[in-house]
């Protein structure tokens, strides 16, 4: 494929621009620009078809002349996973958009790939209702949140984007529109289609689940002081059956040493003192972070379970009426190495440890505590071999009990030099898929596991 997009030399790449433009309309195709890169990866053409058969006609082009094409939404995750082997065409989904729903008592709504998340909120909120999809990156698309897998606090509840789907249209490597729904078999390759970041098939449209939206929403949060304790606090959240809606945890990181709420020899003191956690720590601990819980339902409801929550977790759990200010945010910032921890909730604990004490420090950790997936930092300014030492202290933690790190964005060098996946169970059916959808590996070759 590499040989071939190469040799096109400069009539076969104005060919390509002639085609695309009239393809998608001269406004929309254009050759590629130095924000257009992919990973880090740079993409010779940009097409923005117009509709699903216009986005076939690119990936048909695309075909004839052995080209590769990476869909991009709106480019919130484009640094996301691996680096693609090749970007020849990159097709924006920015005019597949649209939103399908009407009727306040319809059970779904359909919505273009490239229509953002917050557009479709807005709307449902006009009649009350809302879809279970809370991801954290501003300005992000339907489509672009389920080819990442992106999920927000709400998936402690509601699941995932992905489980939200009811039907799906896609597009396979040769230009074919594939629509799936109702229970379908083929609903089981399109949900592949999450987390796949295009190298699966180009999102056209998705039919996801309505719900009515909430009355009322109360957040609980409680400091915690150790990674040890929020295994105790989750454990005993869960055991109530509250059902919330969501528990995430924020540990910033850091050293830090407020000073502690209660004074010496009072007894919520002399309990965190005697606390298994504190073993071995000499003084008063120092705040790690935060466990905040998100109650939702109807009013008298919700502040019912809030109170017994407070009750619960004792006198320093506070609720409030607004989500804290790290809600729904990731701990990493561009250019930081950003990490995926999955592990059972009760060997959470051991993962935040595994971590601290791989990079010899605490590490910004924030995400779902009570289904046990949080997302880390390390510094972007860390060697590659010092990532890739951390890693391998922690995966060697996470293995044996089931979980596994992977690395969501790197900078180029770390990237380059660490396996950003980790031990995958499901390579062999992402491999079939592969081959069943794309046999070529023109759709985002080398952005899955095994470069694929």
């Amino acid at each position: 494929m590499a040989a071939a997009a190469s040799s096109l030399g400069r009539s076969g790449a104005l060919e390509i621009s002639r085609r695309l433009a009239a393809i998608c309309g001269p406004p929309f195709s254009r050759l590629a620009g130095p924000a257009d890169e992919v990973a880090g990866r740079p993409a010779r053409f940009v097409a923005v078809p117009g509709g699903p058969h216009a986005a076939a006609e690119v990936l048909r082009l695309a075909a004839r002349h052995d080209l590769a094409v990476v869909p991009r939404g709106a480019g919130t995750k484009i640094d996301w996973g691996a680096t693609p082997v090749q970007v020849d065409i990159l097709l924006d989904t920015g005019r597949l958009a649209g939103i399908g729903h009407e009727s306040v008592d319809s059970l779904a709504t359909d919505v273009g790939a490239g229509t953002p998340l917050r557009a479709v909120q807005a709307t449902l909120e006009r009649t009350g209702q809302r879809l279970a999809m809370d991801a954290p990156s501003p300005g992000a698309t339907v489509g672009g949140v389920l080819a990442a897998g992106e999920a927000g606090p709400l998936r402690h509840r509601h699941g995932s984007p992905c489980d939200q789907l009811l039907g799906v249209r896609y597009l396979a490597a040769d230009g074919e529109l594939i629509s799936v729904g109702g229970g379908a078999p083929g609903l089981d390759l399109a949900r592949l289609l999450c987390g796949s970041q295009g190298a699966l098939g180009v999102l056209v449209s998705a039919s996801l689940r309505v719900q009515p939206a909430p009355a009322s929403r109360l957040w609980v949060s409680r400091p915690v002081w150790t990674p040890l304790e929020v295994h105790d606090l989750v454990r005993t959240i869960l055991a109530a059956r509250l059902e919330p809606s969501a528990i995430e945890l924020d540990l910033p990181g850091g050293t830090p040493r407020p000073r502690t709420p209660y004074p010496p020899g009072h007894p919520a003191a002399t309990a965190r003192e005697r606390h298994p956690s504190m073993s071995g720590r000499a003084g008063a601990p120092s705040r790690a972070g935060s466990l905040v819980m998100l109650l939702e339902g109807g009013p008298a409801d919700v502040t019912e379970r809030a109170e017994r929550l407070v009750g619960l977790l004792h006198g320093e759990a506070t609720i409030a009426h607004s989500a804290p200010t790290w809600w729904r945010r990731y701990p990493f910032a561009p250019g930081d190495t950003a990490l995926r921890l999955e592990v059972p909730i009760g060997d959470l604990h051991a993962a935040v440890y595994a971590l601290r004490d791989a990079a010899g420090a605490p590490v910004p950790v924030r995400g779902s505590a009570g289904l046990g997936v949080v997302h880390a930092a390390l510094p972007g300014a860390l060697a590659p071999d010092r990532v890739a030492s951390i890693l391998a202290a922690v995966r060697g933690v996470l293995l044996a009990r089931q979980g596994r790190c992977v690395v969501v964005s790197a900078p180029a060098a770390v990237r380059q030099a660490v396996d950003l996946w980790g031990e995958l169970a499901g390579l062999a059916q992402l491999r079939a898929a592969k081959r069943r959808v794309d046999p070529e590996h023109r759709l985002a070759p080398g952005r899955l596991p095994g470069g694929l």
